[in-house]
This record gives structure tokens, C-alpha cells and sequence, in this order.
């Protein structure tokens, strides 16, 4: 497999997941400019069009986008290692319950619109000091008193870690979520998280 990322970004949640159940795969660094390059010049549109990452080329060559679809795709290659429930199960569409509610609710509707350069000043101050807070104690009422947003360590806590990870440069001070500081505070000590983290650090 090949996964195309870019440091830090959303993607860094698939790397996580293979890192978890150790799956080989190539890593390709995409640059998220007005071109679209990964780092050999190769024009990443034509791997993806919609340009976003992350993007995961399987052995066959077929090509899966969508940051909740790979990641699912990834767990179930090893069942063996829990990252998700088995597929038609109740725990199974909880898993996709919080795949969606991170993308849709966290990702997109406030740090895509922090982060994006063409955000009015106005749009960013709205999704971090309005919308954010609302967010975050939802998911905080579901963590007290336990460890993952499933019974187990899942592929949706993959990525909320990783939307996490945007908070202090966002300007979002954990500490005003207790319940939160101290999840990502554990899931940054798993050694998958840990290793991905640092090794995408390295590359910004």
C-alpha cells in the first residue's frame, strides 16, 4: 500500500492506523499548494482530484480517498488487531457514528475553517470560540470515565488524536477540557501514535 499525506494533516490519523496493526506501506508527501505536488513532482490531481488528502493506492493499484473510508479500510485488513468492530455490528456503526461526527462536526467545521487562508477573521473567531466549545463538551461528557470513544482503541480515536493535535496551534487551550487533555495525553503515549506523530513532525 502507499499512502499519500501531508505532515500533520488529517492523514496523519491513517498513518497511525498502520503504524497500530503494522501493516507495510510507502509513504508519498503531498504538498497541499495551489499545484498539488507530491515530493517526486508528480501531479497529485491526477491521483486524487479533489486534491485533499489522504489517499491510500492498494497493492491492486485502485485508489481510496476519504479520511473515515481508508481508515476502515485499514482496520479490516487485520481484523486481529481491533481497530474496528466487525462490519453489520451495532459497535460498527458507533465506530462510524464517531468517524462522522469528527469529520463533519470537529474537522470541517472548525479547523478546516481556522486553518483555511481565505477564512474571514470573523469565520475563524465563530468556529473556535462558538461552534468549538459546544464540540468539545460532547465529546468530553462521552470520555469521562473512559479511555476510548469505543471499548477499545478504534480507528475513530486515530482521529480525533489528531484533530486534538491542531488545538494548541488553533490558539484552543486544552486544559479548559480536563477530560480531553487527558485523553490525548494518553493517546499520545500509545508507541504508534507517538512514533507517527514524531515522524511528521520531523517533515514540517
Amino acid at each position: 500500500m502507499e499512502l499519500y499525506f501531508a505532515p500533520l494533516s488529517c492523514s496523519l490519523a491513517t498513518r497511525i492506523a498502520l503504524y497500530e496493526t503494522e501493516q507495510p506501506a510507502g509513504f508519498h508527501q503531498v504538498t497541499l499548494s495551489s499545484k498539488r505536488l507530491t515530493a517526486s513532482d508528480a501531479d497529485y490531481l491526477a491521483i486524487n482530484p479533489t486534491g485533499q488528502v489522504p489517499a491510500l493506492r492498494t497493492e491492486i493499484g485502485d485508489i481510496l480517498t476519504e479520511g473515515p473510508a481508508v481508515l476502515q479500510y485499514v482496520a479490516d485488513r487485520d481484523p486481529a488487531q481491533r481497530l474496528a468492530p466487525p462490519a453489520g455490528s451495532f459497535e460498527r456503526a458507533k465506530l462510524q457514528q464517531w468517524l462522522n461526527y469528527i469529520s463533519s462536526e470537529v474537522h470541517k467545521a472548525i479547523f478546516y475553517m481556522i486553518f483555511n487562508p481565505a477564512s474571514p477573521a470573523e469565520v475563524k473567531a465563530f468556529a473556535r470560540d462558538t461552534l468549538l466549545p459546544a464540540r468539545y463538551a460532547h465529546l468530553s461528557r462521552h470520555l469521562e470515565g473512559r479511555d476510548w470513544l469505543l471499548d477499545e482503541f478504534s480507528v475513530a480515536d486515530c482521529y480525533l488524536v489528531t484533530t486534538l493535535n491542531w488545538a494548541a496551534p488553533a490558539g484552543i487551550d486544552l486544559a479548559a477540557w480536563p477530560v480531553l487533555k487527558a485523553y490525548h495525553a494518553r493517546a499520545t503515549q500509545r508507541p504508534a501514535v507517538a512514533r507517527a506523530i514524531g515522524e511528521e513532525l520531523a517533515l514540517r
